[in-house]
């Protein structure tokens, strides 16, 4: 029996700095990943209005998806789980980026098994019917939610927006390898 890793794309798979170009080109700012203090991106850019943020980025979303660059490192290692773990995406997406989403995967050739975009940043559920065993994140409060309600390790990729205290189960993590380091570590013991 394999592992069954369940593993977020933004700002996990894909580079948590995505979204900040589209940002400063979309509002005319300089924003960069130090001053994303807090998961909501409208506490960076206080002078808009809530709703005009989140407008712009439902049109812009199918874009940004596409243009995101992937973390150093995930490409390779992901690929090399592939064999020996089972990868399982769960991501806030909504379905209306499905299509992004899965060409995202087929241009960085990265390995899945299962892709659920699932349209909200409540991943316990979708968590929960996988049964994974290790899920990796980079939204704190789901880090914490996911490691208590369900049991198991997550490790959470460091960034300025994450920095708040974290549970013995949530391992903060600053990149891939050392993601791979602490898989090959725990999770090593089922062969192919």
């Amino acid at each position: 029996m394999k592992y069954r890793f369940g593993i977020d794309i933004d700002g996990t798979v894909t580079c948590p700095t995505s979204l900040i170009p589209h940002i400063n080109e979309a509002f005319n700012s300089q924003l960069t990943l130090d001053d994303i203090k807090e998961y909501d991106l409208t506490a960076a850019l206080p002078h808009l209005e809530p709703n005009e943020f989140y407008n712009w980025f439902r049109g812009a979303e199918p874009k940004i998806y596409a243009a995101s660059p992937v973390s150093e490192n995930a490409k390779r290692i992901l690929n090399d789980w592939k064999n020996r773990y089972e990868l399982y995406y769960i991501s806030a997406r909504g379905p209306q980026v499905r299509d992004v989403t899965f060409d995202w995967f087929a241009e960085h050739a990265i390995a899945y098994d299962h892709i659920e975009l699932i349209g909200t940043h409540k991943k316990i559920q979708a968590a929960k019917n996988h049964k994974v065993d290790l899920f990796f994140e980079d939204k704190h409060d789901n880090a914490v939610e996911i490691s208590e309600e369900l049991d198991i390790p997550v490790l959470l990729f460091d960034t300025p927006y994450n920095r708040q205290p974290i549970p013995k189960n949530v391992i903060r993590v600053y990149n891939w390898l050392e993601a791979d380091e602490f898989v090959k570590r725990e999770f090593s013991n089922v062969g192919v």
